[in-house]
């Protein structure tokens, strides 16, 4: 038999990344806990090194291997490189918060980057089958980082609920799939969008297993009605953790959405449209108004974090390529902010001290005024209130909204965006004009101050002059869809 060798080329990053990982494993094991640093250095080292190949490798064609089960394309490659440089930013966070906790340890830098893997594998996805395995490769890495703390039973619950309800969502997602393959004969992404777009497959059995399919991937979104995972595992899970939960997998996210919806069911638009607009106007309405009665700013960004996705399914649904690139263009946003905001909350927690309730930021700006000024801009930008980040945003979304003539959409999501800003300016008032009731010096190393004076300067930067991140995510739209 003669077996064809595939191009390895294109996916020279996911290789690169899996060797590493490897050995960054077997590094630790030599290394002592005086020395871990070390382990975390060839951690960020890998990460730089898949950002320079991917760098290196782009193209602005589209190209298939592996039977045509991996594709690298300009969207691929876009989203790969905000994954990277978002895990690359939250080591640098997590550093201090990991020692104090004892979890400065090989096995939270080794399954941070298999679920870097796994996400990678995610975003260049073109059949089914990769998808599902990129998934569970992420999956099963943060159901093992949630419960690293083994004698915190608050963590313990976390990584049990998280496991069953993302066993139950997988389990939907592959039914839609066998569904979808019983429909239609293929799991290739491209072969389902050609028989959809035809008319041969059987509209019937497609409608049913997009129902299944569409539940999976909101489960794994964290939207409403598959959110009541999000509130307890940010909550209970290490900050560092709840950090990566929060911030590249809904990237990884929103190219499964982009595969799965944008590219092999885009025959059947109108009917997981519908499907959209339910849990958008849900998401918005129940992540908004349960923020308010929050006093764990865990718990609130949770829940605000539902209402955020929300506002993203607002940009799949408009199923143009507009709306795709409102979209892309959200969810980094989003990953910028939740970044800075996550990362204050590391910095500011200290052996014995989270940091993660509200009354713990009264009085922020007499202590530390420049963080608090950061922490400031990050609220403002999460309330989507000029000039920062995030009004461009959701400005963008809406936009591409109203350009399908759903404008009482628009008219509900900036309605619930206003009940969104008060319980972010409610962080504002407590830090400039309560008095502080926490007196402990913060020390923070260099490393984390630059890199915490950079990203709350790039959510005012990139509010002012948002123009060339929006077109890069136009652009890696119109030559992937």
């Amino acid at each position: 038999m003669n077996i064809p060798i595939p191009d390895f080329a294109p996916a020279a990053t996911e290789i690169f990344l899996l060797a590493a990982a490897c050995m960054v494993l077997l590094i630790d094991l030599f290394v002592s806990d005086e020395r871990r640093w070390i382990t975390h250095a060839a951690t960020q080292l890998t990460l730089a090194g898949c950002a320079a190949i991917l760098i290196v490798t782009a193209t602005p064609n589209v190209t298939y291997t592996f039977s045509v089960m991996f594709v690298d394309d300009a969207m691929s490659d876009a989203l790969k490189l905000m994954i990277l440089v978002t895990v690359s930013v939250l080591l640098v966070y997590s550093r201090r918060y990991l020692i104090d906790r004892g979890m400065f340890r090989g096995e939270f830098f080794t399954l941070t980057l298999f679920g870097v893997l796994g996400m990678m594998v995610m975003v260049s996805a073109n059949h089914f089958i990769t998808l599902y395995l990129g998934l569970e490769l992420l999956s099963l890495s943060l159901y093992a980082m949630i419960a690293l703390q083994r004698d915190s039973s608050v963590a313990t619950e976390a990584a049990m609920k998280y496991f069953i309800l993302g066993a139950l969502a997988s389990g939907m997602l592959l039914y839609g799939m066998s569904m979808i393959y019983g429909a239609t004969g293929s799991l290739q992404v491209t072969d389902i969008a050609g028989i959809i777009n035809s008319g041969q497959g059987n509209r019937t059995v497609l409608v049913f297993g997009l129902v299944f399919v569409v539940a999976g991937l909101g489960f794994k979104l964290g939207v409403v009605p598959f959110h009541m995972w999000v509130p307890d595992v940010y909550h209970g899970a290490p900050t560092a953790v709840t950090l990566l939960i929060s911030s590249a997998p809904k990237i990884a996210a929103f190219a499964f959405f982009m595969r799965i919806l944008g590219e092999a069911l885009e025959g059947l638009a109108p009917d997981w449209r519908s499907m959209l607009i339910v849990m958008a106007v849900l998401s918005l309405a129940l992540g908004n108004i349960a923020a308010i009665a929050q006093t764990n700013l865990k718990r609130m960004l949770a829940y605000s974090s539902i209402s955020h996705m929300g506002f993203l399914l607002l940009g799949i649904l408009a199923g143009t390529t507009l709306g795709f690139g409102a979209a892309m263009f959200y969810v980094a946003s989003y990953v910028l902010m939740n970044l800075g905001t996550f990362g204050m909350i590391l910095l500011l927690a200290r052996e014995g001290f989270e940091a993660d309730q509200l009354d713990d930021y009264r009085g922020l700006a007499k202590r530390e005024p420049w963080y608090a000024f950061m922490m400031m801009l990050l609220m403002f930008s999460m309330a989507g209130l000029p000039p920062t980040i995030g009004f461009y945003a959701k400005f963008s979304v809406l936009a591409a909204v109203v350009n399908i003539d759903l404008v009482w959409l628009a008219v509900f999501a900036v309605v619930m965006s206003l009940i969104g800003a008060f319980y972010y300016l409610r962080i504002v008032k407590l830090m400039y004009f309560d008095e502080p009731v926490e007196f402990t010096p913060i020390v923070l190393g260099a490393d984390a101050r630059a890199v915490m004076s950079v990203n709350g300067l790039a959510v005012l930067a990139l509010g002012i002059l948002p123009q060339p991140l929006m077109a890069w995510c136009l652009l890696a739209i119109e030559r992937s869809i």
